[in-house]
């Protein structure tokens, strides 16, 4: 049954299409800044200072405007933009401050150096990662960092505990940990190293006995204690570092130092992230500040970088082109017709994502741990090479969904230049991305992100991050899978139509009936599905019901239909949808009073799946999406969206655009 509507309601959608268009980029991309927190910069501004950079005048007045747009109102920083403050994030912040020449009584830093000082513990109760920091600066004494022996990295790979069976992010940044804790590298920080000591601590720094601080963690950070069995396992580190035999320690530093080295090169000097790339240039930095490396990996931070009159300079946690592409792209394609606009906007993605596909191993790669990358898509531009399983699922999505559009006409290779026309992907491409995807699939039916899981439920229970949950090991996600299961259904749908059945065929048949399963498994009782990188049961619940839609399962199956209940109960009295943060925090749904843009666009896209366009809910959903949107096209969104790691909150901020777009998109497409 259909919903005729009116030429002005279904002027929302064409607007809110616009505006998606007015946002894309010249080299055919779309991305939007995903903000975390003021970890990144703080240690860029460390790093910057330890490699005697100066600073220009624009970009430092640039930083300092970012601190001050960050600041809490209690004079201190958070972990994300809805945070409390951290003693960590503050800490980083107060020194950063002070390297770039603020004074210690600018109303910021006293502000700061006063929360700090009335936190319980103080900055002596830092989590690790900042005692670790803070070593490096001759802040707080090495002896009071728990150890992370580069000899770990060197161990047989075999061992149940090896790093190479940690998550990819987890294992490159304690690579460049190791390195520089087994080096006990201290920078100089000159006569400002005296009196950060004596403003950071209420206490003369001479007499603090850092040791008997290993293990405090102050209570505004701590997100997972050490367990007991970690705490052993430090105890071990601690005493095999104090009687290890030099030539072990020579050894582990060269091998660790050769690691860092490998991954700078073929990331093309930006590292897996900002986080491990600043470590790696001081790991760079400490073995010999002239090394050819160190210059090529400063200047390959900078493929991090933000900056607007508003913010300031600021550095993210990653670089979205891929992933907000893609997602734009199938926005878009839900029209029935495109205007030439659209299809030239949408073949300039298509484009886009055709060049930033991974063509071509990576040297030495199965020698250096490296899943295979052929046929992959980055979430960012594809730079640093380390492709992810949802982010080729959602491009060779948008690429299928570009192909199968009534506004394009297929053409061969270099033949024709009309927007409506379409230079398609060699089949061999699309094949490999498909061979991609499956190679990410675990034997529990769910998908990894970056590789296949490698290692056991045990090593959670060694996380020692503190402030991070579920970070040690590469799982299966409830959103990785719902991805790939779209897209291996796409693949199948449209390539089995013209030619006979192949083995790989196959393979996607039995890889889509076990990945089915496993969503299954994930639902809870009540129809939700808790998310992993979004907020959170909402977010989970349209990945899974857009696979398990694309799978084949109708709309008015009983697990469907409990979906479907669970979002009609949660929605607000106002139309709209709304859960807050905390509920990650918790394992709970948490109901954000306010409704949300984006949360909202997630429900009624997975609605619109099963149930008919003129339900009471779906309509009051549309029309609230409708009201807030804004005259030229676009929305506010008030809530960060993403989550990794079960704490660090993201906002991303072009979430705000493609997402209620698609969602009107379709309900004018379903209801015309």
């Amino acid at each position: 049954m259909t919903l005729t509507i009116s030429r002005e309601k279904q002027d929302h959608a064409f607007l809110a299409a616009d505006h998606l268009l007015s946002l894309q980029e010249n080299d055919g991309s779309w991305e939007g800044e995903m903000v975390w927190c003021t970890m990144i910069l703080s240690q860029y501004v460390i790093v910057q200072h330890l490699a005697g950079r100066e600073w220009e005048p624009h970009a430092r007045e640039q930083i300092i405007r970012h601190y001050e747009a960050t600041l809490t109102s209690d004079g201190a920083w958070g972990l994300h933009p809805e945070s409390a403050g951290y003693v960590f994030t503050t800490t980083l912040a107060y020194v950063a401050l002070r390297l770039l020449g603020v004074s210690a009584d600018d109303d910021m830093v006293a502000s700061a150096r006063r929360w700090l000082h009335a936190e319980p513990g103080g900055v002596l109760a830092i989590p690790t990662w900042g005692k670790f920091w803070l070593a490096l600066l001759g802040l707080y004494g090495y002896e009071g960092v728990n150890p992370c022996v580069p000899e770990l990295f060197a161990a047989p790979t075999w061992l149940p505990f090896h790093p190479r069976k940690f998550y990819c992010h987890t294992r490159y940044i304690y690579l460049g940990i190791a390195y520089l804790y087994g080096s006990r590298y201290i920078g100089d920080l000159g006569p400002l190293r005296d009196q950060l000591r004596r403003e950071l601590f209420a206490q003369p720094f001479e007499a603090i006995d850092f040791a008997a601080h290993r293990h405090a963690i102050a209570a505004s950070d701590v997100h997972v204690r050490p367990s007991f069995l970690l705490r052993q396992a430090y105890n071990l580190l601690a005493f095999f570092d104090c009687h290890h035999p030099r030539r072990w320690r020579r050894r582990a530093l060269d091998h660790c130092f050769d690691r860092i080295l490998y991954e700078q090169e073929v990331s093309d000097y930006q590292g897996l992230s900002p986080v491990n790339g600043l470590l790696n240039c001081l790991a760079i930095l400490a073995r010999d500040p002239e090394h050819p490396a160190l210059a090529k990996s400063l200047a390959g931070l900078e493929s991090w970088k933000w900056e607007d009159d508003i913010e300031g300079i600021r550095y993210a946690g990653a670089r979205s082109q891929g992933w907000d592409t893609a997602l734009a792209m199938q926005a878009l394609l839900t029209a029935p017709q495109l205007s030439a606009p659209g299809c030239a906007a949408v073949r300039a993605g298509y484009r886009y994502l055709a060049r930033v596909q991974i063509t071509s191993e990576l040297p030495a790669g199965k020698r250096e741990g490296r899943d295979p990358a052929l046929g992959g898509w980055c979430f960012s531009d594809g730079q640093h090479r380390w492709p992810v399983s949802d982010c080729t699922a959602e491009a060779l999505l948008a690429i299928l969904e570009t192909h199968a559009h009534p506004s394009f006409s297929p053409l061969p290779p270099g033949e024709g230049s009309g927007v409506r026309v379409l230079e398609r992907l060699p089949e061999e491409r699309l094949r490999q991305a498909v061979e991609f995807i499956l190679s990410r699939q675990n034997d529990d039916g769910g998908f990894g992100t970056y590789e296949r899981r490698r290692g056991g439920a045990l090593l959670e229970r060694l996380n020692p991050s503190e402030m991070y949950g579920s970070c040690m090991t590469e799982r299966s996600y409830l959103e990785c899978t719902s991805s790939a299961i779209k897209a291996l259904a796409a693949y199948r749908r449209t390539t089995c139509q013209r030619g006979p059945a192949t083995p790989l065929y196959g393979k996607i048949d039995a890889s889509i009936r076990h990945a089915v399963a496993f969503l299954l498994r994930q639902q809870r009782r009540d129809g939700a599905w808790p998310g992993f990188w979004g907020v959170n049961f909402t977010y989970a619940i349209f990945h899974a019901v857009e696979a398990l839609r694309a799978a084949g399962l109708p709309a008015d199956d009983k697990r469907l239909r409990r979906a479907a209940d669970w979002l009609i109960d949660t929605q607000h009295a106002d139309g709209g949808w709304g859960e807050h943060y905390s509920g990650c925090l918790h394992d709970c749904f948490v109901d954000r009073p306010e409704s949300q843009v984006v949360q909202t666009s997630w429900a009624l896209l997975a609605l619109m799946q099963l149930l008919p366009t003129n339900t009471a809910s779906l309509r009051r959903g549309i029309d609230w999406l409708r009201a807030q949107q804004k005259n030229d096209g676009s929305w506010q969104q008030v809530g960060v969206t993403g989550v990794f790691f079960g704490t660090a909150m993201l906002d991303y901020r072009l979430y705000s655009a493609y997402f209620p777009a698609w969602a009107l998109t379709r309900y004018h497409a379903r209801s015309s």
